[in-house]
C-alpha cells in the first residue's frame, strides 16, 4: 500500500470503533416508521447515509489520550451526539438559502428528497436530540458537572462564535470583493469557526469526560485546532482535484459559487504548502499528547491524505 493510500484510511484503532458509533446512532434515532413519519424519515435518511463518523471517533480519541478515567459504556451516546450535530449542519448547509447543493454522501440531499420545510425541521430535531444526549450521557450524579460543561462548550462551538458564525462569514464572503491583505486572515477565521470548531470540540469533550486536567485540555485544544484547519484545507483541495463520484458531493462547487478557499487565496501549489504546514503543526501538537507516530499523528495523516 502506498503512503498516500494508507493516509487516506482512518487509523485502525479508531476504525474498529466505527461499528460502536453506528450501533449507538441506530439506538438513538427514532424508530423507522415512527410519527411524524416524514420528519423521522428525513432524520434517519440523513444520519444513516454513511460518512466517516469522524467527530464521534475524535471524542473517543480525545478520551484515550487525555485523562485518568475510563469512559462508561453510555459515553458512546455522547460521542454519537456529535454526529447528530454534524448532520444537522450538513442538512442546513445544503439548503437553497445556504450552499444550495443537491448531492451529499453520494445521494440527493435531504431537502431534495423531503422538501425544504421537512429538511429544516430534520436539522432542528437532530440538533436538539444531540443536546439532549449531551445533557444526559454519561449518566449519573457524579458526572453532572462534566455534562453541564459539555453542553455549554457545545452551545458556544456551534453558535455565533462557532459554526453558525463561520457559516455567516462564509456566506458574506461568497462573491464579495475582499481586499488582498485581508483574504488569508478571513479565510482562516471562516475555516476555524465553520469546520474546525466542531472538530476541536469533539476531542475536548472526550478529554473532559475522561477527567483531563486543565493543562491536558489545553494540549488537546491545540491539537484539535490544528487538525480542524488541516481537515478544511484538504476539503478545499478535494473540491478542485476530485470528481463528484469520488467525493459523494458536488465537486467544483466552491469555484462556481465564488467562495473564498485556499486554492483561490494561495493558488493550488500554495494551498498544498499550507496543507503541509498545517499537517506539521498537527503532528507537533500530537507529539505533546502521545509521543511520536501514534494514533493522533495517524489522524493528522488521514486528514491530509484522504480522497473524499
Amino acid at each position: 500500500m502506498t503512503e498516500g493510500k494508507a493516509a487516506a484510511r482512518l487509523p485502525a484503532a479508531l476504525e474498529s470503533r466505527r461499528g460502536d458509533v453506528e450501533g449507538a446512532l441506530l439506538a438513538i434515532l427514532p424508530a423507522e416508521g415512527a410519527e411524524p413519519r416524514d420528519l423521522v424519515a428525513a432524520m434517519r435518511y440523513s444520519v444513516l447515509a454513511g460518512g466517516k463518523r469522524l467527530r464521534p471517533l475524535l471524542f473517543l480519541a480525545g478520551a484515550e489520550f487525555s485523562g485518568p478515567d475510563r469512559l462508561p459504556d453510555d459515553a458512546i451516546e455522547a460521542a454519537a451526539a456529535l454526529e447528530l450535530l454534524h448532520t444537522y449542519s450538513l442538512i442546513h448547509d445544503d439548503l437553497p438559502c445556504m450552499d444550495d447543493d443537491g448531492l451529499r454522501r453520494g445521494r440527493p440531499t435531504c431537502h431534495v428528497v423531503f422538501g425544504e420545510a421537512t429538511a429544516l425541521l430534520a436539522g432542528d430535531a437532530l440538533q436538539t436530540l444531540g443536546f439532549e444526549l449531551l445533557a444526559t450521557r454519561p449518566a449519573g450524579d457524579a458526572r453532572a458537572a462534566r455534562r453541564a460543561r459539555a453542553v455549554a462548550w457545545t452551545a458556544e462551538a456551534i453558535g455565533v462564535q462557532g459554526m453558525a458564525g463561520g457559516q455567516a462569514l462564509d456566506l458574506a464572503a461568497t462573491g464579495a470583493v475582499v481586499p488582498d491583505a485581508e483574504r488569508a486572515g478571513l479565510l482562516r477565521r471562516i475555516h476555524s469557526l465553520k469546520t474546525g470548531r466542531l472538530i476541536r470540540l469533539s476531542l475536548e469533550l472526550g478529554a473532559l469526560h475522561a477527567g483531563a486536567d486543565a493543562g491536558r485540555l489545553r494540549d488537546v485544544s491545540r491539537y484539535g485546532e490544528a487538525l480542524g484547519l488541516l481537515f478544511q484545507i484538504a476539503d478545499d483541495l478535494l473540491d478542485v482535484t476530485q470528481t463528484s463520484a469520488t467525493l459523494g458531493k458536488t465537486a467544483g462547487k466552491d469555484s462556481i459559487q465564488d467562495k473564498l478557499t485556499y486554492p483561490v487565496v494561495f493558488g493550488l501549489e500554495g494551498a498544498f504548502r499550507e496543507r503541509d504546514l498545517a499537517l506539521a503543526a498537527a503532528r507537533e501538537a500530537a507529539r505533546d499528547l502521545e509521543g511520536d507516530a501514534g494514533l493522533l499523528a495517524g489522524l493528522a495523516a488521514f486528514a491530509a491524505g484522504r480522497d473524499r
